[in-house]
């Protein structure tokens, strides 16, 4: 039975005290791949589950600090809306063209009973994963605020090309962001098309930082978490810090109920100190190894 869900607001709160001191309950590949065994598996990922497929993470060894826009500012008017779709439209040839990695082929192998993943760039799905709950949304889809049409991100993408010819192409050279957009300050012209169903404002389809996650998403996840309890499971966390409580809960709540919990990430990350397990090692590497453990 689900428990009763509050409101779950995606910020940005935390950041390591030592990023590089040792981490709490650290335990090699081969240690962590044998303590999940064949357990039935929930696996949540985040960002670092994609560098390898050339998206960068927020807060990954070397990463830039980044303040991306938040959804109070997206829907504060015209101007942030105009500046976040510039940046987006030249991020997303990019974020198109990324493909899956090994380690997103491995996860698929491995085929947990649920997978969480914070990120958007549909790559946990292009990869044949089954039963994935994309928590913060994809990036491929567009929802209009007032009428909650949803409709192709490609679609848009195309239009956005024809009202702003040559814009993407001027900016091939700015740096990639996390969230699929880029960083360009020369946004004033740029033509952002209203709804086409009710000329409303068009938003991705995914959770901005100071956004609710859909609570419907959140039940499913906790359901799937609180099944572990009876079938000896394990929670897998694959290349995130935990540093929002969207995925951190999740964390939490199978650490309390007694499941084994291994937190795999390159640096430190929130859930450390209730996991069982941190193994300081990228995605791939370890997805790889557990998938021919697991035959």
């Amino acid at each position: 039975m689900t428990a009763p869900l509050q409101p779950q607001v995606r910020v940005r709160t935390w950041r390591p005290a030592d990023p590089h001191g040792p981490r709490p309950h650290a335990a090699d590949t081969d240690e962590a791949v044998s303590l999940l065994g064949d357990r039935p598996l929930v696996v949540l990922t985040g960002a670092g589950m994609s560098t390898d497929s050339g998206i960068p993470d927020y807060r990954g060894p070397g990463a830039p600090d980044r303040t991306p826009m938040t959804y109070q500012e997206f829907v504060s008017g015209p101007v942030p809306r105009q500046r976040y779709w510039a940046r987006s439209h030249v991020g997303w040839r990019r974020m198109r063209a990324a493909v899956p990695n090994d380690g997103h082929r491995a996860l698929a192998e491995v085929d947990p009973g649920l997978l969480v993943t914070q990120n958007v760039d549909g790559l946990h799905e292009a990869a044949g994963s089954r039963r994935v709950v994309a928590l913060h949304g994809r990036i491929d889809e567009v929802v209009c605020l007032d009428c909650d049409t949803l409709s192709a991100r490609v679609a848009l993408h195309e239009r956005l090309e024809e009202l702003n010819p040559g814009y993407a192409d001027r900016h091939l050279t700015a740096e990639t962001r996390p969230d699929g957009d880029v960083e360009v300050d020369d946004t004033a012209g740029f033509v952002v098309p209203p709804c086409d169903v009710c000329g409303g404002v068009l938003k991705p389809h995914v959770v901005f930082f100071g956004e609710t996650v859909p609570p419907e998403r959140v039940a499913r996840c906790f359901d799937a978490v609180d099944a572990l309890a009876d079938r000896d499971g394990a929670l897998l966390v694959a290349g995130s810090s935990l540093t929002v409580m969207s995925g951190l809960r999740f964390v939490r709540r199978a650490a309390k109920a007694g499941n084994p919990v291994v937190v795999v990430n390159r640096g430190a990350t929130r859930g450390d100190d209730v996991a069982t397990a941190t193994v300081e090692a990228g995605c791939t590497d370890f997805l790889r190894a557990l998938a021919a453990a697991r035959g």
